[in-house]
């Protein structure tokens, strides 16, 4: 049975192993350094553990301006939407939490997200779209799924983690640059630029495969956060089935947007990229899913179809790939839910029993 302790757990052991993986990195291409400029190696990899936890430390102060301006959101005045103020008040104290700021993005898709350095700062940005499509039931679902990262603190790990592989592959282009202009170890004479071409050449593939690993461990922590924030919106709301619809909705509007995705993917609710493939893969095999053969999918068809779809081994390999998990085992997840809510046996203790 999961229990927050086993997010906890999960955000602790991932946050070491990214750790160790980026220490072994930032010693290995430091040395590689020492070695080119004939500096102790001690001395650089310390100067490298100073200037990535400097970095880590930037990103966390300036996030919240980033995301910002990636969104070009404005922040809500007191009065300005009274319905969304007093649901995300009621929302808020029932979960104990500070009434979070609130934002909105002048953006016709259906979306939200939550940012911030503490959960006192927290930023509850909707999009307008998502209060244009959605009813108010739906959207209550999702501002409770949006203060579940906030419950959860899960939203300050993931700004931290997402600067390792950044750092990683920031080397790795540098590092290629280096080699392509050919401007490195010129002015090292002819006896040793070889030897320096093949060490810039493996700091470089070193780097790569250092922000493949760390990409998955992260990408790996977001999935598994979105689970634990829909469990906790169905607990908080006690309307699962609301949220449900509210994915679907949301899917479905992001999967018609002809816009590029903005640049916050990884804190919005869904995906936008993700909501193209999941409907791509299902419209792929839309005669095998039409039952009827009327041309049309209906609901019964698309839970069907969404079903088969868990079980698809491709679409398992490339959910590792994913920010987000795929919407169709959110749904399932939220529909055990809903049947263990409606049998009478739903506690607070239980809320993250089916992750």
């Amino acid at each position: 049975m999961a229990s927050l302790s086993r997010l906890k757990l999960s955000m602790a052991t991932t946050v070491l192993l990214v750790g160790i993986i980026f220490a072994a990195f930032l010693a290995a291409i430091m040395y590689v350094i020492s070695l080119f400029f004939q500096i102790s190696p001690f001395g650089m990899i310390a100067i490298a553990v100073v200037g990535a936890g400097f970095f880590i430390f930037i990103q966390y102060l300036i996030g919240p301006s980033i995301v910002k301006a990636a969104t070009h959101l404005h922040y809500l005045k007191p009065g300005e939407n009274p319905w969304l103020e007093e649901t995300v008040k009621k929302l808020a104290d029932k979960s104990g939490l500070p009434m979070p700021k609130l934002a909105i993005v002048p953006d016709p898709t259906p979306n939200a997200f939550t940012f911030g350095r503490t959960a006192s700062s927290a930023i509850l940005a909707v999009h307008e779209g998502l209060l244009n499509q959605l009813n108010e039931q739906e959207i209550e679902g999702v501002i409770g799924h949006e203060l579940g990262h906030v419950r959860h603190k899960d939203y300050l790990v993931m700004t931290a983690l997402s600067a390792v592989p950044l750092i990683a592959y920031l080397v790795a282009r540098v590092s290629f640059t280096a080699v392509q202009f050919g401007g490195v170890g010129r002015s090292r004479g002819k006896d040793n630029s070889g030897a320096i071409w093949i060490a810039i050449l493996a700091a470089a593939a070193f780097s790569y495969l250092v922000y493949f690993i760390t990409q998955l461990c992260v990408m790996g922590m977001s999935r598994l956060r979105e689970h634990y924030a829909d469990a906790y919106s169905a607990y908080l709301t006690g309307q699962p089935r609301e949220l449900e619809s509210a994915l679907t909705k949301i899917t479905y509007g992001l999967s018609l947007s002809p816009k590029p995705p903005g640049g916050a993917r990884t804190f919005y609710i869904a995906d936008p990229v993700l909501a193209k493939q999941e409907f791509q893969e299902i419209l792929s095999r839309k005669e095998d899913y039409d039952l009827d053969k009327n041309g049309v999918l209906d609901e019964r068809e698309l839970e069907l179809a969404m079903e088969r779809e868990a079980h698809n081994a491709w679409v398992k390999v490339n959910t590792l790939f994913a920010t987000h998990p795929p919407t169709y085992k959110r749904i399932l997840l939220l529909r055990e839910i809903d049947k263990e809510m409606e049998s009478g046996k739903f506690t607070s203790s239980t809320i993250y029993k089916h992750i």
